[in-house]
């Protein structure tokens, strides 16, 4: 405690002698003043770790030195100290960013609590912290030797994405470390239990199936629509669970959360095939043999996802009859700002659903522009834009205005996304499609070992190509590189953001309750 300095100013300075004497043997540096002007002279000289600052001096009150403290050294923490419990004052000291508010008398051990908050607190957070995880450890490592469900799995997702975030705050790199590699091993095991299940997913034959994208708004957007309250239904491209609990801080002023909820994406955990099963409410094998001619497959050229609103149509119109609703797809800037203009006219239909493409298009600047790439170099700093996008951004403001007119807002996204590490090698011919989690061709060549194959694509309800055609997937954070120009390739692409493969980060989806306060 030695090297911490604390300046109070009080104006009985010499009936405070017990406590600078007791902060004295604690270990601190006590500086005394006994007026605002004195106080100020001090702050210019040295860097104090905390003040102590009475209300009530001759001179320039409290508050005004407050004030100036800040203006000089807006970062310090200052403790205002008063004999008045009245309101207004009180208000006035956290309006001008007091870091504690003590009431005289103070004894000893209130004025130790307080400097600790606020000079040990980081350290107290992250022993906490770390000694709590220790004991989750040890929890989630047993979950692994069990086999189990989906619902069970949902339960350790929430876990490791609470413990990454509350890792990431307390700066503890060794447990953040540990904790990777317990992440590590969860998608290992998320795999197997994948690829042991998937295809009696897909197919109904398991009793214990998890709500997968084909019924998402069946299951957990229409049953809202009524005659007395607008739904809204946001789809954020590419929205991660942990980027979701990001953002959520910055709807709690505005909305209440009824659900929190995970669902399993369909594979490949593109917008190709995800989105189109969203708002058809049909895999892709069905959408295409329903509309031949909508349905583009890898090998036909344009857009894969040119067609959403008119499978949107198809599907309200089966299941909601005679409900009004819109379809709004933002792309770019000008697109958001023309949403938060008309979202209270849209509102006004039984079901509204926005599309929004920002955190897609972010990991796919995050490879191809080195800048985005820096910005967003490790998951938290890509978690930081995502989060610094949407407080900034016009969809936030479109929110905040649909929430004065009393809505309930569904937000779900298509599929996540991993960042990569490891190369695996494939052979394909000239029309094997280009994504780097899945292949689909004919002719293919890998090793079985590593990847997740799906040698009969109706099998996993997915359009079959050519007859010799099927699909493979990479898991974890492996991603498909060619032989030519394999070193070029992988270092490249390294520690990119990319999706259409299995992992929790890409197939564990947050899909969203909530209702305006």
């Amino acid at each position: 405690m030695a090297d911490y300095k604390i300046l109070w100013a009080d104006d009985e300075v010499d009936l405070l002698k017990p406590l600078v004497i007791f902060l004295e043997r604690k270990g601190f540096e006590v500086h005394t003043v006994t007026n605002g002007l004195d106080a100020l002279d001090k702050v210019e000289k040295y860097n104090y770790d905390v003040i102590f600052l009475d209300e009530n001096m001759p001179g320039l009150s409290g508050l005004e030195t407050l004030s100036r403290i800040k203006e000089k050294k807006s970062d310090v923490p200052v403790v205002m100290i008063t004999k008045s419990e009245e309101e207004h004052l009180m208000e006035d000291a956290i309006g001008s960013k007091i870091a504690d508010y003590l009431i005289k008398p103070v004894n000893p051990n209130q004025i130790l609590l307080s400097v600790k908050k606020l000079l040990d607190n980081k350290r107290l957070i992250s022993e906490k912290t770390t000694m709590n995880y220790q004991q989750e450890f040890r929890s989630i490592a047993m979950a692994f030797m069990d086999k189990m469900d989906f619902n069970e799995w949902k339960t350790i997702y929430k876990k490791l994405v609470f413990w990454e975030l509350e890792l990431e705050k307390s700066k503890e790199s060794t447990m953040y470390e540990v904790f990777e590699n317990q992440k590590k091993e969860a998608n290992h095991n998320f795999a197997d239990f994948i690829k042991k299940n998937y295809l009696d997913f897909v197919q109904g034959k398991n009793p214990k199936a998890p709500l997968m994208s084909k019924d998402l708004l069946r299951k957990k957007v229409f049953p809202h629509v009524s005659d007395n309250t607008p739904v809204v239904f946001l789809l954020i491209d590419n929205l991660r669970y942990d980027q979701w609990k990001i953002i959520r801080p910055l709807l709690s002023d505005h909305y209440d959360i009824e659900e929190e909820d995970i669902y399993l994406s369909i594979l490949p955990t593109t917008t190709q095939y995800c989105r189109n099963a969203i708002f058809s409410g049909m895999m892709p094998l069905d959408i295409e043999k329903k509309f031949p001619k909508l349905w583009s497959n890898d090998e036909d050229e344009g857009g894969k996802n040119m067609h959403e609103e008119t499978f949107l149509t198809e599907h309200i119109k089966y299941a909601l009859r005679n409900k009004k609703f819109n379809y709004s797809k933002i792309t770019n800037l000008e697109g958001g700002k023309n949403l938060a203009e008309q979202i209270t006219n849209l509102i006004q239909s039984d079901l509204t659903v926005i599309v929004y493409n920002f955190v897609d298009a972010l990991s796919h600047a995050r490879t191809d522009v080195s800048l985005v790439r820096e910005l967003s170099d490790d998951e938290a700093a890509y978690r930081s834009v995502t989060r610094s996008w949407f407080e900034h951004s016009p969809l936030l403001e479109a929110l905040k205005k649909a929430a004065e007119k009393k809505i309930k807002l569904i937000i779900s996204t298509d599929h996540g996304s991993v960042k990569v590490k490891d190369p695996i090698k494939i052979i394909g011919d000239k029309n094997t499609n280009t994504n780097l989690r899945y292949k689909q061709g004919k002719n293919l060549n890998y090793n079985s070992k590593e990847v997740f194959e799906i040698k009969n694509p109706e099998a996993a309800l997915l359009p079959k190509l050519h007859i010799s055609s099927g699909f493979v997937f990479a898991d974890q954070q492996k991603f498909f590189a060619y032989p030519n120009n394999y070193n070029y390739y992988v270092n490249y692409y390294k520690d990119t953001i990319q999706h259409g493969g299995i992992s929790l980060e890409e197939m564990m989806i947050p899909v969203i309750t909530l209702k305006s306060k």
